[in-house]
């Protein structure tokens, strides 16, 4: 982080430096337009993401964030820099050096999130469990994280049986503080499976936080590793008291000007691949061109959603409501090809500018399926506090599903996005979204 403010900076005043007699009247100048856009650039990496601590991320989505951090920081860098008098000479130049300094830092971020260095200096963890859910923890990290550095696992006070091998666990030297503190540790995960009276020693977890030393509960772990809240980790307490959740006017007005500016610009843009679609659809088998089923959207409101006919038109002649596969054989060849490039989705624009959907949101589902999930599975009906999206974090984050498993975990992306939504997160999904339609992956 300080290496990045710093670069900034220093790559700044360099330029100025190497104009000889010109720099002197020129460094108050450039020396407080570069902490200024010094301290933007912390902003735009704190906002997307950059300094968080995150085991699984994807280079595509360091990607990304690093183009959602260029789209703001270059016109910021070049806004900050036409403030310098006109009279400066070479502010073409400084200003370029500014632009060229942000885009290191975009880079040195992606690199610094992938390099081996970096797995040098991982978090030291420590799993306080020994069960069930400790072990699901360590699992989860090693697989997110290979070189995750996981010091061991400290047993519960009343933990009877351990489903950790042996080896891995923490022969405790004194308390859990002492111990801690001994083994260097950084963070510690709570994840007893039992947790009677005497089970959570909060005198010494909070000794622990006293000392440095991160505590989390199981939930949050999750959510700050995986970028999902798991259900089975979750309860309603843990919903309503903590942080997220932000359901505020201020960011109903900012992402609905966000839909209406993008779903047209979008519109605009698509048009001629609209009109070829419909044109092939209409060549390849009867029927309508573009469909309309009713779909759930916010607060459990029922609207139609539009989008291009990928099936044939007696996909559902007995009436009865199915889930796609990822192999339906009532998919047409042209359905195939525009679903796998999410060609079929455009027609939600119209959705989008009604006020029906979102560019960005968990995926509408159809209220037989609706109904049916909200029995079997908790928390469903949360993720219909916001609008339903074209595209979301569990479309991005999940392969293809069409069974009630797969809708918990595409649930469990669906609760992140409603818990911790944001401008900066709905521009990293569409950004990703981009990436999902280029490789063919993702699901539907």
């Amino acid at each position: 982080m300080f290496f990045d403010l710093g670069l900034i900076v220093f790559v700044v005043l360099a330029v100025v430096l190497s104009q000889g007699e010109a720099a002197q009247t020129v460094i108050p100048f450039a020396a407080s337009h570069g902490l200024s856009l010094a301290g933007c650039i912390f902003v735009i990496n704190s906002a997307t993401g950059f300094y968080q601590h995150v085991h699984n991320r994807s280079i595509t989505e360091s990607c990304a964030r690093a183009l959602l951090g260029l789209m703001f920081g270059l016109p910021l860098a070049y806004a900050i820099f036409s403030l310098v008098p006109a009279s400066t000479s070479h502010r073409e130049l400084i200003t370029l050096a500014a632009m060229a300094a942000v885009a290191t830092v975009m880079a040195h971020r992606v690199y610094a999130a992938h390099s081996r260095t970096q797995s040098r200096l991982r978090t030291r963890i420590l799993i306080f469990g020994s069960g069930a859910a400790a072990k699901t923890v360590g699992s989860t990290l090693r697989e997110a994280d290979p070189h995750a550095q996981i010091v061991g696992y400290f047993a519960g006070p009343n933990e009877d049986e351990s489903e950790v091998a042996q080896a891995e666990m923490i022969a405790p030297r004194g308390t859990l503080t002492e111990t801690a503190r001994y083994l260097g540790v950084d963070e510690i995960v709570v994840a007893l499976s039992e947790r009677r009276g005497g089970s959570m020693p909060l005198r010494q977890l909070l000794d622990c936080k006293l000392y440095g030393i991160r505590v989390v509960d199981i939930a949050t772990y999750f959510e700050k590793t995986l970028a999902q809240i798991k259900i089975s980790h979750v309860n309603a307490g843990w919903l309503i008291f903590g942080d997220g959740f932000n359901q505020g006017a201020l960011r109903t007005i900012v992402k609905r000007v966000f839909d209406i500016i993008f779903s047209a610009a979008i519109l605009l843009l698509t048009l001629p691949v609209m009109a070829v679609t419909a044109v092939l659809i209409k060549l390849e088998s009867s029927g309508s061109v573009l469909y309309r089923q009713e779909r759930v959207g916010l607060n459990g409101a029922i609207f139609k959603v539009i989008k291009f006919r990928s099936m044939r038109s007696d996909a559902e002649k007995d009436g009865k409501p199915r889930w796609a596969t990822l192999n339906d054989d009532r998919v047409t060849r042209i359905g195939k090809f525009i679903r796998k490039v999410r060609i079929d989705e455009l027609p939600q624009l119209f959705n989008v500018l009604r006020g029906e959907m979102s560019l960005v949101g968990p995926r509408p589902e159809r209220q037989f399926f609706v109904d049916d999930l909200i029995n079997k599975i908790p928390y469903y009906a949360v993720r219909h506090s916001v609008k339903p999206g074209v595209t979301g974090w569990a479309q991005v984050r999940y392969e293809y599903g069409s069974t009630v498993e797969d809708s918990i975990e595409k649930l469990q992306y669906d609760l992140y996005y409603v818990k911790n939504h944001t401008l900066f997160l709905d521009l990293l999904i569409m950004l990703e979204t981009v990436a999902v339609v280029l490789t063919g992956k993702g699901a539907r």
